[in-house]
């Protein structure tokens, strides 16, 4: 009962989470105030397990969209969101036993790589200098929605052998750590964001307490793009009038 009520909040988490990007490009105009600028965040992310084992950083694509709040100070603004897809894991790994004779043989001097999903939630505090360079710091939430480990083994050229193993059960449901980054702005009040972010985990991902710890590290190239900003401030303007 308590696997499938996880399960069942995944499912809808993750659904409302690709609803709210859809209705945000809709939308757009209507999240931003004079206060809050709404827009698009997404890019390449560089992931990585950090624990005994070496792996080789894996590669993915990360989506999501971001609000930056205005305080008092026009400097300094509250940054947070939602990223819907945040791909975690590592490539390289050694392979281990599947506990079947035949696919330990046929894998036996191949590698494994972790695939691991999560959707997080970051809020930091952002410092925009005159220059428009800005740089941002805090705490990032996640919530695992996937798990799995995929071995490979070439066999012969242009030909891999590969053998999916789901791993959902053995990871936690929850993630959190550190992220900061640097970012700039290319035009002053709509442009796009140009930033560079690293997340930094602090909670060991793997279930089982008795193997090693594992932390999960991530290297992101985004660029975040304002959606309706320009109209949302002209409809206030024309209020204002």
């Amino acid at each position: 009962m308590k696997k499938l009520i996880i399960i069942t909040g995944l499912l809808l988490f993750c659904t409302a989470s690709y609803t709210q990007v859809l209705i945000s490009l809709v939308f757009g105009d209507k999240l931003n105030s004079g206060k809050i600028e709404f827009g698009l965040d997404g890019g390449l992310s560089l992931s990585n397990l950090k624990g005994p084992e070496g792996g080789n950083n894996r590669s993915g694509l990360n989506l999501g969209f971001y609000f930056d709040i205005k305080t008092k100070n026009p400097s300094w603004m509250i940054s947070t969101g939602v990223i819907v897809k945040g791909p975690m894991g590592a490539e390289g790994l050694p392979v281990y036993s599947l506990n079947d004779a035949a696919l330990d043989s046929a894998f036996r001097g191949g590698s494994v790589t972790t695939k691991l999903g999560y959707f997080y939630v970051p809020v930091t505090m952002k410092y925009t200098f005159k220059n428009r360079i800005f740089l941002k710091g805090g705490i990032q939430l996640g919530l695992i929605n996937a798990a799995s480990d995929n071995f490979v083994n070439s066999v012969k050229e242009d030909d891999d052998l590969n053998y999916n193993l789901k791993r959902n059960h053995d990871f936690a449901a929850l993630d959190a750590g550190l992220v900061g980054g640097i970012g700039y702005r290319i035009m002053k009040g709509y442009g796009m964001n140009l930033n560079i972010n690293y997340y930094y985990g602090l909670i060991d991902v793997e279930s089982d307490d008795d193997g090693p710890d594992v932390f999960n590290r991530a290297l992101y190239f985004n660029v975040g793009i304002p959606i309706g900003k320009g109209k949302a401030e002209k409809k206030a303007a024309e209020k204002q009038k």
